[in-house]
């Protein structure tokens, strides 16, 4: 810290000499080349003050002992009185500047930070059931039919929240306490989990889940507000990469740590109880996230006070009437993205006994290959990201991306090919498809329309996927992996009959969802 240890080697040195005037004067580390002020303490070097310098210094010193204000001293650096709040660090060597000026962008990588952990939380916890199936099962002893509904309670108060989250940051709750509630609603929701475990009594599990989900979607939806206003312009794309593979890898921490966390556990405690502890510690990184909302609600509120600005809004305006005028490409959207979706996070969910029977893995090897996606999704998001804005062609890159998920998809049903491939293939396209179908929405509807219609894809899809996770768990019980498969590749099969028809309809239309990038406005 150069500037601080400068200030602090000349205040010593004019002390010494005795030539101080001391005035409590609480403002900004500050050093010109007259006056040096640490600490809260003005120091104005004198040389050999007399007569009136002299007698001002007097007056200051009885003003001082009455307990009345100093009168400001004149330098010509020194700019208009500030107000208290709004502290400002004006030395450029000062080490604290740049952190504490909300519109620096050092100051912006601080809330960066606490925006990615934001969610980290929800991420790890979401597919806990999915690290530990083999043991939810065993050791609550229920059908996989049972151990599915787990996934299927987290997406039905979705298929609401999609459209209220929104509404309830900017008319409730505000950005600020939105985000603390929602976090404060996922721990709630994974300690119910853990009870449930801990207790011996699955409703409760259950019942957990469905508290969880109501907190997660929306801290989401909060995340990206934050983001938004935060953040602008080109910074903008690359935080939500960010985001994304900070999630991801949060996702990918819980299948490699849960089942280590569960065996260490098992051998202190005996039956349900070691699923309890394991899921109640689980509940940290649920905590981490609450304080990450709090941290952030009160850089948001300094940065508000600073900056003048208001606090942050979603922007999202949700209109239910518009549903009926959207196009009826929206539509084929939105039978695409659950008929895609259904095949991934469903399989995921039910992966790692699938990799334990067919090919033989360990619980630990399961559980690595069964997450590859969520590792692939991680890094490779934000780079075909980048590919999707270079070359367009959206939907054409999004019928590639369902293509090579079939691929995947067959090689696990039919072949014995080593799983790793099949696996990493089908990160590579759940990627692109991430990157390449989401903008879509905003090239058929109104940028009017946009909230509601991105409210009514993702309440479809989470209507999708607590149906789809129902089914896929009573096919196992009654058929086996190998028809869970099939069932799969049969939707996969229908999102890429979707996707043909779009090609033609939209070239039909003036081919505004396959344009390359020379043609984009």
């Amino acid at each position: 810290m150069p500037g601080m240890s400068s200030a602090v080697v000349d205040f010593l040195v004019v002390l010494l000499q005795g030539q101080v005037h001391l005035v409590v004067k609480p403002h900004t580390i500050q050093r010109s080349n007259r006056r040096i002020s640490f600490a809260g303490l003005w120091v104005q070097q004198q040389d050999n003050p007399t007569g009136a310098a002299a007698e001002e210094m007097a007056e200051d010193e009885t003003n001082l002992i009455r307990g009345e204000q100093p009168p400001a001293l004149d330098d010509p650096h020194e700019g208009p009185s500030r107000n208290e709040d709004d502290v400002e660090y004006e030395n450029p060597q000062s080490c604290g500047k740049a952190f504490c000026d909300p519109s620096t962008r050092a100051h912006r990588l601080i809330v960066l930070v606490f925006l990615c952990f934001l969610a980290f939380g929800s991420y790890y916890c979401f597919d806990n059931p999915g690290a530990l199936q083999t043991q939810i099962e065993n050791t609550m002893v229920i059908t996989t039919s049972e151990f599915s509904s787990l996934y299927s309670w987290y997406s039905w108060p979705n298929t609401v929240l999609c459209f209220l989250g929104g509404f309830l940051i900017d008319r409730v709750f505000g950005i600020r306490m939105g985000a603390i509630i929602f976090s404060t609603i996922i721990i709630v929701g994974q300690v119910l989990f853990a009870l449930g475990a801990l207790v011996n009594r699955f409703w409760l599990m259950q019942f957990g889940r469905f508290i969880f989900g109501v907190g997660g979607e929306s801290l989401a939806v909060a995340q990206n507000t934050y983001s938004v206003c935060w953040f602008k312009d080109k910074e903008l794309n690359t935080v939500f990469g960010l985001q994304l593979s900070i999630s991801r890898l949060g996702s990918m921490a819980n299948f490699m740590t849960m089942p280590f966390l569960f065996t260490s556990f098992s051998k202190l405690y005996s039956g349900t109880t070691g699923l309890g502890v394991t899921l109640l510690v689980a509940a940290f990184w649920c905590i981490l996230s609450m304080l990450c909302a709090v941290v952030l609600a009160v850089l948001d509120r300094r940065a508000a006070r600073i900056l003048k600005r208001e606090a942050a809004q979603t922007g999202e305006v949700v209109r239910l009437q518009d549903v009926r005028n959207f196009p009826r490409t929206f539509w084929m959207l939105c039978f695409v993205c659950v008929s895609y979706y259904v095949t991934i996070f469903p399989f995921i969910g039910l992966g790692t006994v699938f990799f334990q029977r067919k090919f033989r893995f360990g619980a630990v090897e399961a559980n690595l290959v069964d997450s590859i996606p969520y590792l692939i999704s991680a890094f490779a998001s934000p780079v075909f990201g980048i590919l999707v804005d270079l070359v367009g062609r959206n939907l054409l890159w999004v019928t590639v991306a369902v293509v090579g998920t079939l691929v995947s998809h067959s090689l696990l049903a039919f072949t014995f090919i080593n799983p790793w491939v099949a696996m990493v293939y089908m990160g590579l396209n759940y990627s692109l498809l991430a990157c390449a179908f989401w903008p879509l929405v905003a090239m058929v509807v109104p940028e009017r329309q946009l909230g509601t219609a991105y409210g009514m894809m993702q309440s479809v899809q989470n209507l999708g996927l607590a149906l789809i996770s129902m089914v896929s768990g009573m096919i196992v019980d009654s058929s086996g992996y190998f028809m869970l498969e099939v069932f799969f590749l049969a939707w996969l099969c229908c999102a890429l009959i979707a996707c043909l028809l779009l090609l033609m309809v939209n070239a039909k239309q003036g081919g505004v969802l396959n344009r390359d990038r020379t043609k984009k406005d």
